[in-house]
């Protein structure tokens, strides 16, 4: 089977890489190695088939074969990953697992969180409650408290450490 030549693959390389990665990256909306994977293939397709990629007026006639192939290829691939099931990496499946805990473990770890917070005092308990079961920004705790910024902040920072140790006690005695 003939196949194209180093020195010819070289000249493609050389015309059409830059713009090559530019489509790959768009068809893969910006995923790096599939990008890199899709050119690759299409690149190899060019090697395999030496009178698509022609020499006709210095390769330029193969750049609209190379872009249709890419295409085609990626259409191939994202086909094939809808026909699989989806893939998952590690911490996924680490995230996954967290959030199926029973509703058992649930109330129990609300339970032990209430009682914590439950312990602090007063000022550090409220800045908790706003910046993390109300979501509002350090600013805006800093407003609706009425107090600066840097206190919210020292509060805040106060209020973990004592929770991290008392959650982390309220962990091993369980």
């Amino acid at each position: 089977m003939p196949t194209t030549s180093a020195e010819e693959m070289a000249v493609i390389i050389a015309q059409h890489g830059p713009a090559l990665r530019r489509f790959t990256l768009f068809l893969t909306a910006g995923n790096w190695s599939r990008a890199e994977e899709l050119m690759q293939e299409t690149l190899i397709r060019a090697w395999k088939h030496p009178l698509s990629v022609a020499p006709s007026d210095s390769y330029s006639s193969c750049r609209p074969w190379l872009f249709a192939v890419a295409r085609h290829l990626s259409i191939d691939a994202e086909r094939a990953r809808r026909a699989r099931p989806q893939e998952t990496d590690i911490s996924v499946l680490e995230e996954t697992a967290e959030t199926c805990e029973s509703a058992y473990d649930r109330v129990v770890t609300g339970a032990v969180v209430r009682q914590a917070l439950a312990r602090l005092p007063q000022e550090q308990r409220e800045v908790i409650v706003c910046t993390y079961f109300r979501n509002l920004s350090g600013k805006e705790t800093s407003r609706l408290l009425g107090i600066p910024l840097g206190t919210v902040k020292s509060r805040a920072h106060q209020a973990r450490q004592v929770l991290r140790l008392q959650l982390d006690r309220s962990i091993f005695q369980a």
